[in-house]
């Protein structure tokens, strides 16, 4: 582990930094005119997906964070936090990393100089600023490999209750979107990808949360399809708060929703037009698990009963045959006080040699 007072001297110096150099929109605007590999080994693709908890150097206003309205209640934790997260980024050593509860691109630009350690430049941001003005969370990527296309969203709106509902909403017909979620290209051993990512609207057992994120799953599951009539493979990666109901968690939590079957094509307008796997299937069941919840505030680490995996990595069949290596990262206790995320990193190593 380096230094903490270096680290803490550098990471107050990026910030006024990177907040001069970028607008915290989308970073960078452009992508390199050339696809820039720079992986350690490139017939291996490793790739982690990181729900960073409140990962925000800027105070944002509107969720007063850092501050009361968050984790981290100040500029001093919150810089401390960002220490654990390069911890952990560092430890792992992914070729992509997907992230979900982050602020925007000055946080993404600290953690790449971070890694980066003032050498050569071996990862880059990439973010583009979803609509979810309430908590000002995004997700963003650092990557070896750079995208063939700007990162794009989606701004189509879904009906909710979808069809076929078992939520038990009630209330009128709504509509929503898909307020935190990004969708790039990437060309990677002669093979076509889309990395859609995506935040989905959290509580897994409230009525109205569980019908609205069944609907955010419809319109991610056309552009899936799309991909996939399009010659694409496809990762489909993020924090659904939601579980899996094929590849149950260590405490066998069962969704209300049908978000999982929809996201791999079980349920939905478009079902069995195509298939996703999750590629925890291979994690033993007691290592099942992604995030914690201190949900009777007791802070209680020993209760099994907060754990659960609501963090997934979908991918289509030809990438399924390249998998040798599955894990969700437990580096690290949860426990009140502490300063690591309270999720865990979901981590997949693809060979293609």
């Amino acid at each position: 582990m380096k230094n903490w007072f270096y680290y803490s001297l550098l990471i107050s110096s990026l910030i006024g930094k990177v907040i001069s150099s970028y607008d915290d929109t989308q970073c960078p605007d452009v992508i390199p005119s050339e696809n820039n590999d720079r992986r350690n080994n490139e017939n291996k693709l490793r790739l982690m997906q990181y729900n960073v908890e409140w990962l925000f150097l800027d105070y944002y206003s509107a969720a007063d964070c850092p501050g009361d309205g968050c984790t981290w209640h100040n500029e001093s934790q919150a810089q401390e936090h960002l220490q654990y997260v390069y911890n952990a980024i560092d430890d792992v050593n992914p070729d992509i990393v997907n992230f979900c509860e982050i602020e925007g691109c000055d946080e993404l630009n600290a953690l790449q100089t971070l890694l980066n350690d003032g050498t050569t430049n071996t990862y880059n941001p990439y973010l583009i600023k979803g609509t979810d003005t309430a908590t000002g969370q995004n997700v963003g990527m650092l990557t070896k490999i750079d995208p063939t296309k700007s990162l794009y969203r989606t701004e189509d709106k879904e009906t909710y209750p979808v069809k076929g509902s078992e939520c038990g909403y009630t209330g009128d017909d709504e509509t929503t979107g898909v307020s935190k979620h990004y969708i790039s290209e990437f060309y990677i051993n002669n093979m076509n990808i889309a990395i859609i990512s995506a935040h989905l609207i959290a509580f897994p057992t409230v009525s109205t949360r569980c019908a609205k994120r069944e609907a955010q799953a419809t319109i991610l599951q056309s552009k899936i399809y799309d991909y996939i009539q399009n010659g694409y493979e496809v990762i489909m990666m993020g924090d659904f708060n939601d579980f899996d109901n094929i590849v149950v968690d260590m405490n066998d939590n069962i969704p209300t929703s049908h978000v999982l079957d929809i996201l791999k094509g079980n349920n939905g307008p478009l079902a069995e037009k195509y298939s996703l796997t999750s590629i925890a299937e291979n994690i033993p069941q007691k290592e099942r698990f992604s995030e914690w919840y201190d949900s009777d505030g007791n802070c209680n680490t020993q209760s099994k009963d907060d754990y659960s995996m609501i963090d997934h990595i979908l991918v289509s069949d030809s990438l399924l045959d390249k998998v040798v290596y599955t894990d969700i990262y437990h580096g690290y206790k949860e426990y009140c006080g502490k300063m690591d995320s309270d999720h865990y990193p979901v981590i997949v190593d693809f060979d293609f040699s």
